[in-house]
């Protein structure tokens, strides 16, 4: 395969990159490995500090990641594991998971994120479709989440079991241990898979360097992505689209090589935390490795030891964040771009983030699994409120007709979002006819169709409406739930909501809007049947009749998938 050819021809959006002074084509890489990237950053700065986990101290430098990374590596070829095998990875955010992603890349060995959410069945699925060898866990999800699926995985052939406190210097654990702060969990055997404690293994292992080749058009990650229906679909990602994507978000913000510091919350198993962590792996950035983000304490006293240059999280948490006192402590004075991505971020919680980082520093971003992940970026120099911002350098982005994706909408009309780019991804693994549903072809070249529901305007700048499949019909009319929920927001009592089509059974074909709505604790206090009247009164003056709720169910919290978006699959 040969490099993808660059865009050329001119968008709406090119005005905009000349005046920021970017150019339009995707940005040359070499054809290097994580590997690589890491050892030039032992050469460049072998004691600068490349991880601090949690808010204890513990800070490791190059040097040692380098070497953990060569003793993971000799571990993986001592237990079998070649080029072109897979392991998954089924951890929280810890040093333990970017070890073993540097240690992969040297063994030549593809990964797969595995989130510790998943249930048994849940990992069986994924294990058996990426036919995954090897896979690294954390003690408190072993017993109830990995040792059931034994007898169900017949490539599976060996577990490695980590602690989250297996990187501590050797008092602290022995303090964890013996205060009982830290659980000592014994583990179950697994049928036919062989099972080693994590530590013991790597630290057995010898710290000579290992290093495979690989080429761009190798797959380097299985990424595996939910979707509304169906099971996770596996995304084969090269180390082109992975290697290229990085440095394509970078043109709108540039990195600081050796000198920045990323503070992101975004779990590693997800697409934008694994982007993340290479991305600082790439820039020889100080990267805050935070294990949980929901304890809003710990995230803040990391960041007041290490000023952030640069901040990624999702709303939600943004906004968990500036509720948080300790917050307006911490110094924002070289904090250059807050980087935002996943969810739709309301107008006034912007400007209460704004109030306390400094303004022109939020950019939000889109992207999706299949495209590395990033797609597009609102350049925070020149931001549209409300926008997920242009494309990012080297793609192109059309905006199509919903029904048949064959016919490109005009400005302004919505439809859904296509792609084309070095950051696209090869296809599923394993699923010739959902990759040929997903990557087709239009005007002559073969675009990513994202499912993804929006609009653009003269400049360029896109606006998500819905995903394609939360998009309702009601009696002949487009709903887009994000609009009606971005309405709701106006409402003080209302903290979460989220609007779901049932089907009308008096109409086929046509869904009833059905609104789930998480109060705020004022709201919880006051009288239902009057919570209820106001939402209906508020939708009525302020909508089409078409789009107000028929229902409203209310609960005590919305589900929250792993990065703190909507859970809608989970409501339906």
């Amino acid at each position: 395969m040969t490099a993808p050819e660059q865009i050329v021809a001119e968008r709406p959006w090119h005005k905009v990159y000349r005046e920021l002074g970017v150019t339009a084509a995707a940005p040359k890489i070499a054809e290097r490995s994580l590997a690589d990237y890491v050892e030039e950053n032992v050469k460049a700065g072998a004691n600068r500090v490349a991880l601090v986990y949690t808010d204890k101290g513990v800070e490791i430098t190059w040097a040692q990641l380098d070497a953990w990374a060569n003793r993971f590596a000799n571990l993986l070829r001592s237990l079998g594991m070649q080029k072109g095998d897979v392991m998954g990875i089924h951890l929280p955010n810890t040093p333990q998971y970017v070890v073993a992603l540097i240690g992969a890349s040297k063994a030549g060995v593809a990964v797969s994120g595995v989130s510790p959410l998943m249930t048994p069945p849940e990992i069986t699925h994924q294990v058996n479709d990426a036919r995954i060898k090897l896979l690294l866990t954390l003690d408190a999800l072993y017993n109830n989440a990995v040792a059931p699926v034994g007898k169900d995985t017949p490539t599976l052939k060996h577990v490695l079991v980590s602690g989250p406190i297996d990187f501590l210097p050797g008092w602290k654990k022995w303090l964890a241990y013996t205060l009982k702060k830290v659980p000592k969990i014994d583990l179950k055997p697994m049928q036919d898979t062989r099972v080693q404690d994590f530590w013991s293994a790597i630290t057995g292992a010898p710290a000579s360097r290992v290093y495979t080749q690989l080429n761009f058009d190798d797959t380097i990650y299985i990424q595996y992505t939910g979707g509304t229906t169906g099971k996770p679909k596996g995304a084969e990602l090269t180390l082109r689209s992975m290697f290229s994507n990085a440095r394509q978000g970078e043109a709108f913000s540039p990195y600081d090589p050796g000198n920045d510091t990323i503070a992101a919350a975004f779990p590693f198993f997800h697409m934008a935390g694994l982007s993340l962590v290479l991305v600082a792996l790439q820039n020889a950035a100080k990267f805050l490795v935070v294990p949980d983000p929901r304890n809003v304490q710990m995230f803040c006293a990391m960041m007041k030891q290490h000023p952030p240059t640069v901040l990624a999280n999702v709303p939600t948490l943004y906004m968990m964040l500036t509720d948080a006192p300790e917050f307006r402590g911490i110094d924002f004075s070289k904090l250059r771009v807050a980087l935002s991505g996943a969810a739709p971020f309301p107008v006034e919680a912007i400007k209460k983030l704004e109030a306390i980082i400094g303004e022109k520093k939020l950019c939000e971003v889109y992207g999706m699994t299949e495209s590395s992940p990033l797609l597009t970026s609102n350049p925070a120099v020149r931001p549209k409120t409300g926008s997920v911002g242009i494309p990012v350098v080297g793609t192109d982005i059309r905006i199509v007709d919903v029904e048949t994706g064959t016919k490109e909408m005009p400005i302004g009309e919505p439809g859904e979002i296509i792609a084309r780019g070095p950051q696209i991804m090869k296809g599923y693994l394993n699923l010739p006819e959902a990759s040929a549903k997903t990557l087709r072809e239009f005007d002559g070249h073969v675009y990513l169709y994202t499912g993804d529901v929006a609009s653009m305007d003269d400049e360029g700048y896109i606006t998500i409406c819905d995903r394609s499949k939360d998009m309702l019909i009601v009696g002949g009319y487009k709903v887009f739930s994000v609009e009606v929920e971005g309405k709701l927001k106006e409402l003080p009592f209302i903290e979460l909501s989220a609007i779901i089509g049932e089907p009308d059974a008096q109409r086929p074909g046509n869904e009833i809007v059905t609104l789930h709505v998480q109060l705020t604790a004022e709201g919880k206090g006051r009288d239902r049947k009057d919570v209820e009247a106001q939402i209906l009164k508020f939708c009525r003056d302020n909508m089409a009749p078409y789009k107000v709720p028929k229902k409203i169910y209310f609960h005590d919290a919305l589900p929250l998938t792993a990065v703190g978006k909507l859970d809608k699959k989970a409501l339906r």
